[in-house]
């Protein structure tokens, strides 16, 4: 909605500038004087809640807070982060503890709209002492003023709110966990995401939640795409007559056929639609979702956050035991529960598993076609190593691509160890070539016919 700006001569404008007040209220400072403050905000989520109004709030509260004392300055606001992750790994307010450190920094106290916006557990107690050999000062709407941190009270307030904080986090993801837990096992619903490759989502009537049936919202679930399930059955058909991962995966690029983020970018904003690889023809395999049964909490967040996104944490596969399955089949599915379960007992890997793989070489060969690391392969029961020169197998290799770089490595330590103090009289020739290598810092340029030892620098 478009807002409408009053002109200075619109009448009900200058009434309102005239118009009096019927009490004194507190007067603000004026334009350069007092304190500068630099507020922080934080809001949770973004499709859960408004970050305008939110904030808003958050900064009339702190406004109300130091009105008197000084002028908010500088803004720094959080969003979709939550309040467990640690300052410094969260982007604003991390920058905005980089910005205390400066000598010519545009603030000279912190004010926080409620506490629980911006801290949890002992979170405060560790960031006093920072601000304080600083001197800075932190406010906070339930101290009414700075905190202090040599105040007793002021120390069993922090402690309170707190626990309080973390309390209302734990009881929060308590109640939404068991409900949806209890929505997958009972009802089979749908509980958000993207859809599997190969399903699409259908309307299945309103919500049952009375307030949100009343603002629209409905219940959705997942329906065979008309075009998408014939790949994902024959991937599966595949799969059982014995096809490997690689095969598949090179047959659906020779078809032309579209990977699961290219077949639907908008849902897979994350992803670049490249070619089908074995980790996808994996994936497809392994998602039980195939069956018609409906699967939660597969995937689990965790407090790690990756580098380059220091206000999201990352996520790990949860073992098969802790899945929550539904009791009943929740939609159609593309494949039948023994089908499914045969794909995963499949083994494309020729001859009998060795337990014990161990490439001693491992990171000290290159290759001196393309100047790769050589990649571990255990072929015939034995260590090698190979430089494919970017190739897959999921993809047919290219007109005048050169063949692939491949050694033994006992070869590689029969030809090394000549050269090597001891190590023909070792018990593990491997071992003691190439803790040689790495005591020496060189490493051993591999060709299709030679082996060349040369120095790390020059390998990089």
């Amino acid at each position: 909605m478009a807002r409408t700006t009053r002109l200075a001569d619109d009448p009900f404008t200058a009434w309102m500038t005239r118009r009096r007040p019927r009490s004194r209220v507190p007067q603000k400072v004026g334009p350069g004087q007092g304190m500068r403050f630099a507020f922080y905000a934080r809001t949770s989520t973004i499709g859960f809640q408004d970050p305008f109004s939110s904030v808003a709030w958050q900064r009339a509260a702190a406004t109300a807070l130091i009105t008197g004392s000084g002028q908010i300055a500088v803004e720094y606001v959080d969003i979709g982060c939550s309040r467990r992750v640690p300052w410094e790994r969260r982007l604003q307010a991390a920058a905005l503890l980089d910005a205390a450190t400066s000598a010519v920094r545009a603030f000279d106290a912190i004010v926080v709209g409620e506490y629980e916006r911006a801290f949890a557990g002992r979170q405060l107690q560790r960031l006093l002492p920072f601000l304080t050999d600083r001197g800075l000062q932190l406010w906070l709407p339930e101290f009414d003023g700075p905190v202090r941190a040599g105040d007793p009270t002021h120390a069993a307030v922090m402690l309170l709110l707190g626990t309080q904080s973390t309390r209302e986090v734990q009881r929060s993801r308590f109640r939404v966990l068991a409900a949806m837990r209890c929505q997958t096992i009972e009802q089979g619903r749908y509980l958000g995401g993207r859809p599997p490759y190969g399903y699409r989502l259908v309307d299945a009537g309103p919500h049952p939640n009375m307030v949100h049936a009343q603002w629209g919202r409905r219940l959705h679930r997942l329906d065979p795409d008309p075009e998408l399930a014939l790949n994902v059955r024959w991937i599966f058909a595949q799969r059982l007559s014995g096809c490997s991962l690689a095969r598949i995966a090179r047959h659906l690029n020779d078809a032309g056929i579209a990977s699961p983020s290219g077949a639907d970018p908008r849902r897979n904003r994350n992803r670049v639609g490249g070619p089908w690889t074995v980790q996808t023809v994996a994936s497809v395999l392994g998602n039980p979702r195939y069956t018609g049964r409906q699967v939660w909490n597969r995937q689990a967040r965790t407090d790690e956050a990756p580098p380059d996104e220091p206000g999201l944490g990352g996520r790990r596969w949860n073992p098969g035991r802790d899945w929550v399955v539904s009791e009943a089949v929740s939609h159609p599915g593309l494949v039948s529960e023994s089908d499914f379960v045969a794909a995963q007992a499949i083994d494309a890997t020729p001859g009998t598993p060795i337990p014990d793989r161990r490439y001693a070489l491992i990171g000290l060969l290159i290759c001196a076609i393309c100047g790769r690391h050589l990649e571990a392969h255990w072929t015939h029961g034995r260590p090698g190593y190979r430089c494919r020169h970017g190739h897959t197998s999921a993809r047919r290799k290219p007109a005048g691509h050169p063949r692939n770089v491949y050694w033994r490595e006992d070869d590689i330590v029969d030809r090394i160890a000549e050269g090597v103090p001891g190590a023909t009289d070792s018990p593990d020739t491997s071992a003691t070539v190439a803790q040689f290598l790495r005591d020496a810092s060189e490493s051993i340029e591999c060709g299709w016919e030679e082996l060349v030892l040369i120095a790390d620098d020059r390998a990089d």
